[in-house]
């Protein structure tokens, strides 16, 4: 897991490069500025990781309700004059000399270190039980809260990401199924509620209507998609080589080293490189899985379970909004795309996911 992780990061530094290298307006006329400050994001991610394992899963369970409330506070921070608007959302806290950094990313950690924590507390004589209602309803509290702070940013991808989380940690928590039923419910209505009562900008309909209609306005709201598209679709099987692909040179494709980045790869790296990408987080996902099949602690099992939703679900929107076959939300690409917030936490569950392997629990 720990190869194929930086495999990703080593792959996403080459790829940012070669979308950024050109673009002036960008990299404050340093061609080499993206590449450095990847190479930096990727250091520190993979230190954030050894201070995972080395502080251990367990250990950082008793620093939860911490964690927990430092980050609301971060992401409530976001809706008032610290916050910035990037890209329609106002996402971001701008922290000086050209750093920023997007609390919504760590949220995904301590949402799930917080409802793990909730969920496997209740032991009877070291067997495990199905957490009762009680409990689920207090773990649905403690991720509705940021959840709701986050639409009100509003971003729709981070909100559609700690879902899934949610869902996968009430899953592997053994919660009773008819909780499922009803959160899947509950989000068919929230999502018409959202829809009808105008809390979505005029910008996240119009990538939705993109979404259902590619031909709708291909030179305006469907631009980016159609431009994707072309990129990934040009780049045959072995791709026109990297730094030389005329989408990516020539600055068609919008956001090419954040959200985008995967066409850079479809197109200078073609099917090959591409199916490398997907390959490497195969890796990484099927070996959490195994961490979390194989330990025996019912808190690390669900912890594992809300990492593999995440990386699962968000590399597949992701890799779906490039092709078209998923709306375009603003989601990075693990590991790959370019994005301190989005490298740190990443790296933060790698380190999750080696420390609940490294400790060998002695109960449930």
């Amino acid at each position: 897991m720990l190869l194929a992780a930086l495999a990703l990061s080593g792959i996403g530094t080459l790829l940012v490069y070669s979308a950024t290298r050109n673009r002036t307006e960008l990299n404050q006329g340093d061609p080499y500025y993206f590449l450095l400050r990847n190479v930096l994001n990727t250091g520190i991610g993979l230190a954030l990781a050894v201070g995972a394992v080395w502080l251990g899963h367990r250990s950082l369970r008793g620093a939860v309700p911490i964690l927990y409330g430092v980050s609301v506070l971060f992401t409530l921070a976001v809706l008032t004059p610290l916050g910035a608007t990037i890209n329609g959302a106002r996402s971001w806290i701008q922290l000086g000399g050209g750093f920023s950094i997007q609390p919504s990313e760590f949220t995904k950690i301590t949402i799930t270190l917080g409802m793990a924590m909730l969920l496997a507390g209740k032991v009877d004589g070291g067997e495990r039980r199905h957490p009762d209602h009680r409990t689920v309803v207090q773990a649905l509290g403690l991720a509705g809260l940021p959840i709701a702070v986050i639409l009100l940013m509003p971003d729709l991808g981070s909100v559609m990401v700690l879902v899934v989380i949610v869902l996968a940690v009430l899953l592997a928590s053994g919660a009773s199924n008819r909780w499922i039923a009803g959160l899947l419910g509950a989000g068919v209505i929230g999502c018409v509620l959202v829809w009808q009562l105008g809390v979505l900008d005029e910008y996240q309909i119009n990538r939705f209507a993109a979404f259902a209609n590619p031909a709708l306005d291909p030179s305006g709201v469907g631009y980016n998609t159609n431009q994707a598209r072309i990129a990934i679709g040009s780049g045959g099987l072995t791709g026109s080589g990297l730094f030389h692909g005329s989408q990516t040179t020539g600055q068609f494709v919008p956001e090419q080293q954040t959200d985008f980045i995967f066409t850079v790869a479809g197109e200078e790296l073609g099917f090959l490189g591409a199916g490398t990408i997907i390959f490497l987080l195969g890796v990484v996902l099927w070996r959490a899985c195994r961490i979390a099949r194989e330990t025996t602690e019912l808190y690390g099992t669900i912890v594992a379970a809300g990492i593999i939703a995440w990386f699962a679900f968000q590399s597949f929107e992701n890799i779906g909004m490039t092709l078209g076959i998923m709306p375009v939300t603003g989601l990075p690409l693990p590991f790959v795309s370019y994005g301190g917030s989005s490298m740190f936490a990443a790296w933060i569950a790698v380190g999750l996911l080696q420390s609940i392997k490294a400790q060998r629990p002695v109960s449930a």
